[in-house]
């Protein structure tokens, strides 16, 4: 395991992942999740939680990567801000973390400054999630393994509507950076994920379009209506 990057290059990471209120909300539902995407093909599995991403660690023979998910002040999603956060869930048996790459601070420090911390503390494997070029460039300098992503879209500097993954910035990566690039976010189609290849990804997230049903019904159920309004 500790040749993840290369076990990984050009294959595909399922995001095994439930909000509150799901049906799969539990450590059984999402390692249900993940035996089924590695049983597809999936090369790691991304997971959130302790308790959830111990289950995974113990019942999958792949890589997984773990992380821990709260909020900014600003009601924007966090990966991993604090170091007792990244102290548990290493602990959970993951192969790598997942954190929050961007400039907005937690411990008193940037994304780029918390990660070169939890670098020294822990020595372990790092996945920086990241919404911007700049970002990216400096969690690279941080000490970071690999960039995703992820936060692009999600922060307040990069919020969109748009349903498709950002392409432009992973090209603008994989030209620019000597780590991987993993491409996540919006990637809801088999075709989103084969662009991504072509433009350089070293592999590809998705989570949504696998491990969540009741989105996925939903925007078949919100098709029919519209369409029916229409007609």
């Amino acid at each position: 395991m500790h040749n993840i990057l290369e076990i990984i290059k050009h294959k595909l990471v399922v995001s095994c992942q439930a909000e509150e209120g799901d049906p799969f909300n539990s450590p059984e539902g999402v390692t249900l999740m993940a035996k089924a995407a590695v049983m597809g093909g999936a090369a790691a599995i991304r997971s959130r939680d302790f308790d959830k991403t111990k289950m995974i660690a113990e019942s999958v023979d792949v890589p997984v990567i773990g992380l821990t998910k709260d909020y900014f002040p600003d009601g924007t999603v966090r990966i991993t801000g604090s170091f007792n956060e990244a102290e548990l869930i290493l602990k959970s048996g993951c192969h790598m973390i997942a954190i929050d790459g961007t400039f907005r601070e937690r411990e008193n420090l940037s994304g780029p400054d918390f990660i070169s911390e939890v670098k020294k503390r822990f020595n372990c494997l790092i996945m920086a999630d990241i919404s911007t070029a700049e970002e990216a460039a400096a969690c690279e300098n941080a000490g970071a393994d690999c960039v995703s992503t992820t936060l692009s879209g999600y922060t307040p500097y990069t919020q969109t509507d748009s349903k498709l993954p950002d392409y432009e910035l992973v090209k603008e990566l994989t030209q620019n950076l000597r780590i991987p690039v993993i491409a996540e976010g919006r990637i809801n189609t088999p075709e989103n994920a084969s662009l991504m290849i072509t433009y350089g990804a070293w592999s590809i997230v998705a989570g949504t379009a696998i491990t969540r049903p009741r989105v996925v019904t939903s925007w078949y159920a919100d098709a029919i209506k519209k369409t029916l309004i229409k007609n």
